[in-house]
């Protein structure tokens, strides 16, 4: 037997975690290199899928996902791509087969919400789940987690980033930082250890792209420039193939796309793809219209065909990356491939196109964002300066202007940590009040970028128009999130304001989720508590039987009956107990009533392994049996 031996005053380790639209992982540094932990389906890769049941428990990973054809509006896939939307946003409607639920107040309407009838959960919360998982896997392997650093894609805006800490902090997390993608790559494949070059990241995940320029000069680890899409990425290519099949079906009109068969579709169609990483061709049988079944075949070359535009679009990221670095393709020192979708064969050559060079792909794509951000967090835990990273800001951030405009106060690309003040004057005579828009995005007027945050800052003396003078700063930190100071001059009247995105949760939403979490911790410990004595008395059930079964001779009058009556004491309390203690006694029932007919039987099982031997041979056997017996008892199993 392998024991796990570990140090009970050693400190909690750092944790990076990887929180990925397909998939996700937490990973770890042992012995000084980064090591994948094994999750709740006991592999590296945790299925980014969380099943609401309608009265059980809420499960999570490759359980969840064997329910997306039988329930697929209760089984949540794909949430990342959801993080920081509107209900109303166009995207948010066209990313599954799933019912929102209705707005009914103007907070309401700054989230997506699941209709799951008894639930309404946000994309935070079911992001919450996947947290959850991850870290109880963690501490079950570690004996103790610290701070952890969560990826997320480069290109995330300011709202979907703050929806992934608050997901990291309902969760029960540590968030040390939120680190970009294609940094976390860098790092792992220790680049920071060259001393100088340049490199771009290429990540294609299941929802989003990134493609970010780095240099990396004297331990300076510095993003150059970053562009992508956060609404592009492998469930596209996908998305494309399913389209193939439902027409090869004769679906033609979304009156026929029911969610069950538009997940089933969904799911042959990824499987087609990846496929067709090692095969030329694929076929695959799907339901026909009317009754019966089809055959549907797709080569890798019309596989290639259908998902061109989608690698043409990555091509212009990549393309405009180079021109805000000021860089050619040619300058680069190398490419680091990133993301599950980027295992596609079409995929791979685009990227040697585009670049002009073989990308590196020594490191497994689905990991190195894990592996990245477990090496951030033990630099961020043990204060290591050995590696700089200076990341930039990924969309410009300013304030809107009578008129509607734009004013830019931080631009993308800015080096972050940052911050920048502009000043700002009244319209109108008179004017006792500054209304604050504070917006994100390259657009010239707000209208066309994402709103982050509205206030007023009020009390200011009525003063002719251009009179008042207000200072507005912007203080962006390591994590990307944004602060936002405004001053007036001549009155020095102030306001500071975290800036919330308008499609996050605020802080009393996450508070009462986290009170919530608290209120109910023992009634959760008491539910855990009972899910086990069922287990174990299922197992004294099947082990008891089984000994009447093989040794009813031995029992003596009046025997069989108590102990029967014992065993269906027992079974009633599985099914109907709600308590562990209920379980538990039934259990000591029938551990009394057993006791001398286990005696009996242990006495033949005795008499049987010493007939025809030697003394010697037994006394050994006594004692191996003994040593058994006692390491069994230590380890609670005996």
């Amino acid at each position: 037997m392998l024991l796990d031996i570990f140090d009970p005053k050693a400190p909690p380790k750092p944790i990076g975690i990887d929180l990925g639209t397909t998939n996700s992982i937490v990973a770890t540094l042992r012995d000084g290199r980064p090591t994948a932990l094994t999750n709740c389906d006991g592999a590296s890769l945790l299925p980014s899928v969380v099943y609401y049941s309608h009265e059980g428990p809420i499960l999570v990973g490759r359980t969840a996902l064997s329910y997306a054809t039988r329930e697929p509006t209760r089984t949540i896939q794909s949430v990342k791509r959801f993080m920081g939307r509107a209900a109303d946003d166009p995207e948010t409607q066209r990313l599954g087969s799933y019912h929102f639920a209705m707005p009914t107040s103007d907070a309401d309407a700054k989230s997506v919400r699941f209709e799951l009838g008894t639930s309404r959960p946000t994309p935070v919360e079911v992001s919450a789940e996947i947290l959850k998982s991850l870290r109880q896997s963690a501490l079950d392997q570690l004996r103790g987690v610290g701070g952890v650093v969560i990826t997320v894609p480069a290109y995330f805006d300011d709202a979907q980033r703050q929806a992934t800490k608050d997901a990291g902090r309902l969760a029960g997390l540590d968030v040390l930082r939120l680190l970009n993608e294609p940094t976390a790559a860098a790092l792992a494949y220790g680049l920071e250890k060259q001393k100088n070059g340049l490199f771009a990241v290429y990540d294609l995940g299941g929802g989003t792209f990134d493609v970010t320029i780095l240099r990396l000069e004297d331990g300076v680890f510095q993003v150059k420039s970053t562009g992508g899409d956060s609404a592009l990425g492998g469930d596209d290519m996908d998305r494309a193939v399913a389209e193939q099949m439902l027409s090869a079906m004769g679906v033609t009109t979304d009156a026929e796309r029911a969610p069950e068969l538009t997940s089933v579709v969904l799911a042959a169609a990824r499987k087609a793809k990846e496929a067709l990483t090692t095969q030329a061709n694929v076929e695959v049988e799907l339901p026909a219209k009317g009754g019966g079944s089809t055959v549907f075949r797709l080569s890798r070359a019309e596989l290639d065909q259908l998902i061109t535009p989608l690698l043409e679009r990555t091509g212009r990221s990549c393309r405009r990356a180079l021109r805000d670095a000021g860089l050619t393709a040619a300058e680069l020192d190398g490419v680091i491939l990133v993301g599950g979708a980027t295992r596609v064969p079409r995929v791979r050559a685009y990227v040697s196109e585009v670049f002009g060079k073989e990308p590196l792909a020594d490191i497994d794509p689905d990991l190195v964002v894990a592996y990245g951000a477990a090496i951030q967090a033990e630099l961020l835990a043990t204060q290591s300066d050995d590696v700089l990273l200076l990341d930039v800001l990924p969309l410009s951030l300013g304030i809107e202007t009578m008129g509607g405009g734009v004013d830019q106060i931080l631009p993308r690309n800015t080096t972050i940590p940052a911050g920048a003040k502009a000043t700002f004057t009244t319209y109108a005579d008179h004017q006792t009040g500054f209304e604050i828009h504070v917006v994100q995005g390259e657009r010239e007027l707000a209208k066309d970028c994402r709103s982050l945050a509205r206030f007023t800052l009020r009390g200011i003396p009525a003063m002719p128009a251009g009179m008042a003078r207000l200072d507005v700063t912007f203080s962006v930190d390591e994590n990307n999130l944004l602060n936002v100071t405004a001053v007036e001059r001549t009155t020095g009247l102030s306001q500071t304001i975290e800036v919330k995105p308008s499609y996050g949760l605020s802080d009393e939403e996450v508070e009462r989720m986290l009170e919530d979490a608290l209120d109910h911790g023992e009634e959760d410990f008491e539910a855990r508590r009972l899910s086990d004595a069922r287990v174990e008395a299922e197992r004294i059930l099947l082990a008891s039987r089984k000994a009447l079964a093989v040794d009813s001779d031995l029992l003596e009058a009046g025997e069989r009956e108590r102990i029967d009556a014992a065993i269906e004491a027992l079974g009633i309390a599985v099914a109907s107990a709600k308590a562990a203690a209920s379980i538990t006694a039934k259990i000591d029932w029938l551990a009394d009533v057993t006791h001398a007919f286990a005696g009996r039987r242990m006495d033949r099982a005795i008499q049987s392994a010493i007939s025809g031997k030697q003394l010697v041979d037994v006394e050994k056997r006594v004692e191996h049996a003994a040593g058994i017996e006692a390491h069994l008892s230590e380890k609670g199993l005996g």
